[in-house]
């Protein structure tokens, strides 16, 4: 088996773009090899559809990989835009080639089939536009590719994709670029200035967004604040930003548009959070102006936008205590989008409100489990799951039934933190809470119960534990 491995990954290598011979933007319509192209791309995509690189690398083995591989390449190079409706034969190339970094440990493979990956992206901007969306990928790719990662042409990349995307530039970029402007400015690879102006950009993309865009905006207010968060933790924002360099800076957009109410917050934000103190006369100039702005608008945007936003006027009225009604938007939300993302979060919130609003602990239960099959590897759900049981416990029989549900309890907090290392202190501390309601040994010696013996939770809980003992 390692033989035919080396086989064919060597004969890839031999053969990296014998492809681009052929037009980039070949379809096999008119292509005496149609019938052929279509063969190996219904052969390939099976193996590759619906999986992501991590998938293709460790679920197909070496003989199916070859498979999918041969037969996708065989497509590629017939057809490289497959029938012109579709970019599939390059995003399944890339999937193809990540999979392959994932792979091997040989660093120049590692290189080659990087460049596979960016060339990819360059065809399928050439034959089915898209570019800025695809440069952003494209460099998301880079950073997280070996040999690329924190280097100078990685950000270069970025820097095409924000200046072509500008406003509809994805989420995705911040923290990586939060990391790699760190690292260059800290190298002296990225001057102060390029890094201001990158740093601009992206501050009025976010800006935007949050006001603008219902369904990412929270992302990209979230983006900004990881990218910022690597400013502050390489020690570097002090160096870059001063107060006295952004009032001269903003002061003249401020005199441009004095009534424009998104330049006023920006500016002021921005003065804010460098320092300038509130007495600064250009501080208190911009916040009165702003202020007087807003108060106009404020009330009227927060209205529409709640009547509008389920998934927002959800939130809001769980912060108000309004349960009941924030139940009620939070199914509106659910109903009104497909990202597993945003399903996810919202189904952790109506569990949250059922365990310790209304003490619906079987929907809670059902509910939370919704939120940790769409978004995976998340420990939280699994943490309130754990909570339901421990907070139910008293009430599941006698005292032997209720340390069984504490222990259904532990084994939920100690899947969530071994899935998902964010909630490992919450899950500790909850396990040094309940270490101590463990069961005697001899409690179960009398009932000949045997520590690691699996024992079924009673009441409502009804899970098989494995018992543990003090």
């Amino acid at each position: 088996m390692k033989e035919l491995r080396n086989v064919w990954m060597a004969a890839i290598v031999s053969v990296l773009w014998a492809g681009q011979a052929a037009a980039q933007c070949q379809t096999w319509n008119d292509s005496p090899r149609k019938e052929e192209a279509e063969n190996a791309h219904v052969v390939y995509r099976p193996f590759v559809k619906d999986r992501t690189e991590q998938q293709l690398a460790t679920e197909l083995d070496e003989a199916n990989f070859k498979i999918a591989f041969d037969n996708w390449r065989k497509a590629y190079e017939i057809a490289p835009a497959a029938d012109g409706q579709r970019p599939a034969h390059y995003v399944d190339g890339r999937k193809l080639y990540k999979a392959m970094i994932l792979k091997t440990t040989d660093d120049a493979k590692k290189k080659e089939y990087g460049e596979m990956v960016f060339k990819l992206y360059d065809e399928q901007a050439k034959c089915y536009k898209n570019e800025a969306f695809l440069m952003g990928r494209k460099a998301f790719d880079m950073f997280y590719t070996p040999g690329w990662g924190y280097s100078r042409e990685t950000f270069d990349t970025f820097k095409k994709a924000v200046d072509m995307g500008k406003n509809d530039t994805e989420y995705i970029v911040y923290d990586p670029l939060g990391q790699l402007m760190s690292y260059l400015y800290k190298a002296k690879q990225l001057s102060k200035e390029e890094f201001l102006d990158m740093y601009d950009k992206l501050s009025k993309i976010a800006e935007h967004n949050k006001v603008n865009n219902k369904t990412y905006g929270q992302y990209y207010e979230s983006g900004m604040a990881i990218m910022e968060n690597h400013f502050r933790t390489n020690e570097i924002e002090r160096e870059i930003f001063d107060c006295t360099y952004f009032k001269n800076k903003l002061k003249p957009m401020y005199e441009k548009e004095p009534d424009n109410l998104e330049n006023l917050k920006y500016i002021y934000v921005t003065l804010k959070d460098q320092g300038c103190a509130e007495e600064d006369p250009f501080v208190q100039d911009v916040k009165s102006h702003y202020e007087a702005l807003a108060a106009v608008m404020n009330e009227g945007i927060e209205k529409q936008r709640r009547i509008d936003n389920p998934c927002y006027d959800g939130s809001q009225l769980q912060r108000e205590e309004k349960y009941t009604e924030a139940l009620a938007r939070y199914q509106e939300c659910l109903e009104s989008t497909d990202d597993p993302e945003i399903k996810a979060q919202v189904y952790y919130s109506i569990a949250f409100i059922q365990t310790w609003q209304l003490g619906q602990y079987s929907s809670a239960r059902e509910n939370a489990r919704k939120a940790a099959g769409l978004k995976p590897n998340w420990g939280k759900p699994y943490i309130l799951i754990g909570d339901m049981y421990a907070r139910t416990s008293r009430s599941c029989g006698d005292d032997w039934d209720s340390r069984m549900a504490i222990i259904a309890a532990l084994e939920k907090y100690y899947y969530a933190k071994s899935i998902d290392s964010e909630v490992a202190d919450d899950a500790n501390k909850r396990i040094g809470q309940y270490n101590d309601a463990l069961p005697d040994k001899q409690e179960g010696f009398m009932r000949g119960v045997g520590e690691g013996q699996s024992v079924k939770v009673g009441c409502w809980i009804g899970e098989t534990v494995k018992v543990r003992y003090k």
